[in-house]
This record gives C-alpha cells, structure tokens and sequence, in this order.
C-alpha cells in the first residue's frame, strides 16, 4: 500500500466517524461496537469515499454530512450517508425545521388580533378574553 493509498484510507475513516459523531457516538463507541459486530463498519466505507469524491474535500464531505443531519433530526427522521447524495442538489436549499412557538398564559393559548393589535387569552370554554397582564408573563412552548 503506497502514502497516497494510506491518506485516501484516512480521509474516508475520517468521514466515517465524523458520519458517527453525528449520531452522538465517541471514537471508542464507535471502536467497541465495531468490536462486537453492532456496527458493520466496512459498510460505511464505500459511500464515504463516494462522498469525499463527490465533494472534492474532507471538509466539504463533512459539511453536507452535518447540514442532512441537522435537517433530519429537526424532522426526527433517521439518515445515512447515503442521503447526502440523495440531497445533494439542494443542499442549498436545505433548511431546518422551523421551530413553532405558542404563546400560553396560565396554561391557556392566546390569540393575536391584528385588528386590535391586542393578544386574547383563550379559555376552557372558547371564549376569547382580553390579556390583561404584562407581556413577560406570556409563557412561550414549543408546539410538535
């Protein structure tokens, strides 16, 4: 095995294990799964090296593996290398979920009326009701 055979080798370990950080794994997890078969890990190797001839770079091949990541997980889908080249051409255009807040108050929602540039705290019963409190009260949750 030439240097040059021995670099490419690295590059795609590299990409490998940076396609593993990603999922939350350690070098040594990633090593001791290896070990006891959890992760096949020459299965990783072939698009890897797809992808680093695709990018042209480690670090570009790095930089597509984590914005799918970042799109998969704000969607909780589950992705392998082999996404980055589904994805490729609009990686670009690759965006995060957004994430949606909505306003509550004492555990109820609240409504914005544009018309009256006024917020409404929706009761139990349907009922819009006037906010009367200070807007640092308004409690913020994330909606799935």
């Amino acid at each position: 095995m030439d240097k040059r055979q021995k670099i490419k080798e690295t590059e795609i370990q590299e990409i490998v294990n940076h396609y593993f950080y990603g999922k939350g794994l350690t070098l040594g997890q990633i090593k001791e799964d290896a070990r006891k078969k959890r992760i096949i890990y020459s299965r990783f190797t072939r698009p890897a090296k797809q992808l680093l001839e695709l990018a042209g770079s480690v670090k570009k091949a790095k930089e597509a593996i984590d914005k799918v990541a970042e799109w998969a997980k704000s969607r909780n889908l589950d992705y392998a290398i082999e996404t980055v080249f589904k994805k490729w051409l609009e990686l670009d255009r690759l965006k995060p979920k957004e994430v949606v807040k909505k306003p509550y108050y004492q555990g109820n929602p609240m409504v914005w009326s544009e018309t009256k540039r006024k917020w409404y705290v929706v009761d139990e019963a349907g009922q819009w009701l006037e906010f009367d409190a200070k807007e640092s009260e308004i409690e913020w949750k994330i909606i799935k």
